[in-house]
């Protein structure tokens, strides 16, 4: 490259140029393209499991899987980028969805399935790592928080869009994990191209609870509660709508609807968050989740409609605890603690993302796909008490110290410096 190519870049690295929006661009396209690929996989794993007469227990533990391989991407994902840089690791995860897909592609193995997902999980960690650090290093202060917001939602989107392709493919042949394969080739195309400076080599940083619960008990508490949540209710609604007897074109327009829903709520919440005590918020998000679930435990087996309606209602109110309890933690903490709380907000997201599947997998063996509303109405409820006890008992933050509101999506981890590096890694061993 000549050096007339590389002034903008070492511009663009000094701060002297601002980083070119079709740069960023390149990155949000690329994880909206992943996401596709990612809600047609949702939607179609537990529905081809359905058809080939399988029990659903089987769909519930793949959704373990998956989450056990997200768990320990969040673990690892900080010492492959400190190996090998934010575009080669990108790549290698994407590599990596695709050789998940290929793996589902190969026959309705459930065992296979399983290794499958969890390899899935273990990439998609580490691609919205990637993607996230990747952008909040890059993008200005001033307009951070349009862009991650726009960042998210383009997930979001792709998740329905992906979700809603299901309704024209074959689930008898490996059609759904080819154009899941497509997708995730397609989106290291902009990533592979773009001009985008890479970051500088990740920063270690460290899980610890302890500090990060004096920092902001209800925000640790949020994402413990949320892990489980979307696992639940995103996870769990295909399972059960699949057993139940709704048609694949039924479950594909659920899915389709169940983010959009995200969409819908997370915005008028995080509007009356900014203006009000996020807990008072964050208790309105849980009773809604409650009321939901319990609403969709009573009428269950409903026209088509009905349980779109409600199940918007369900995943939107759920999504919204993400998001919430992460600016509410972000509001309590100085700027030294938030790569720390960041990290382990990640790990508690992650660890209740993986045990609560698992106990969702357990009781539908024993009661039946229905059990899943059950363990989402119990979480909700549970945080909705503990939210309003600490309402009741502390003080809220200063007006002056509340940052500014984002859309995220429980789908995707939270966005932080590469967690989980280690100072052995610094030296390139």
């Amino acid at each position: 490259m000549s050096a007339a190519h590389q002034k903008p870049i070492e511009q663009s690295e000094a701060g002297d140029v601002p980083t070119p929006a079709i740069a960023v661009a390149s990155v949000i396209v690329a994880l909206a393209l992943v996401a596709i690929g990612n809600g047609l996989m949702f939607a179609y794993i537990p529905v081809r499991l359905g058809a080939e007469g399988l029990p659903p227990t089987w769909a519930g533990s793949i959704l373990t899987g998956l989450s056990a391989g997200g768990m320990a991407g969040c673990l690892l994902t900080g010492r492959i980028v400190r190996r090998v840089g934010h575009a080669r690791a990108f790549m290698v995860f994407s590599a990596l969805i695709v050789l998940s897909n290929a793996l589902v592609g190969a026959g309705a193995y459930p065992v296979l399935w399983i290794v499958a997902r969890a390899l899935y999980g273990f990439a998609i960690s580490g691609v919205f790592i990637v993607a996230q650090s990747w952008l909040n290093d890059v993008v200005a202060n001033s307009i951070r928080g349009r862009v991650m917001a726009i960042f998210y939602v383009s997930y979001i989107v792709g998740l329905g869009v992906g979700s809603y392709m299901l309704s024209f493919v074959d689930i008898a042949t490996p059609e759904a994990p080819l154009v899941g394969i497509v997708f995730t080739a397609l989106s290291i195309l902009p990533v592979g191209l773009t001009r985008l400076r890479p970051p500088p080599p990740p920063e270690s940083a460290s899980v610890a609870l302890g500090q990060a619960w004096r920092i902001s008990p209800v925000g640790m508490a949020g994402m413990l509660a949320v892990g489980g949540l979307s696992m639940m209710v995103a996870g769990f609604a295909p399972i059960h709508a699949t057993a139940s007897g709704y048609s694949q074109q039924e479950v594909a327009t659920l899915m389709f609807a169940m983010p959009l829903g995200t969409l819908l709520f997370q915005i008028p919440l995080g509007w009356a968050s900014d203006r009000t005590d996020r807990r008072n918020v964050l208790i309105v998000a849980a009773l809604l989740v409650v009321l939901a679930g319990i609403v969709a435990s009573r009428m269950d087996g409903s026209a088509l409609a009905v349980m779109i309606a409600i199940y918007v209602v369900w995943s939107g109110s759920s999504e919204s605890i993400y998001s919430l309890s992460s600016a509410h933690a972000n509001d309590r903490a100085s700027k030294d603690d938030l790569v720390t709380l960041s990290s382990t907000m990640l790990f508690a997201w992650s660890l209740s993302g993986f045990l609560v599947p698992g106990l969702g997998t357990i009781l539908t063996a024993v009661y039946g796909t229905q059990s899943f509303m059950y363990v989402a109405i119990a979480i909700g409820a549970a945080f909705c008490l503990f939210v309003a006890w600490r309402v009741l008992t502390t003080k809220a933050v200063a007006a002056a110290t509340v940052t500014g509101y984002s859309p995220m999506t429980a789908q995707a981890p939270l966005p932080v410096e590469l967690a989980f590096s280690t100072d052995e890694d610094s030296d390139g061993r």
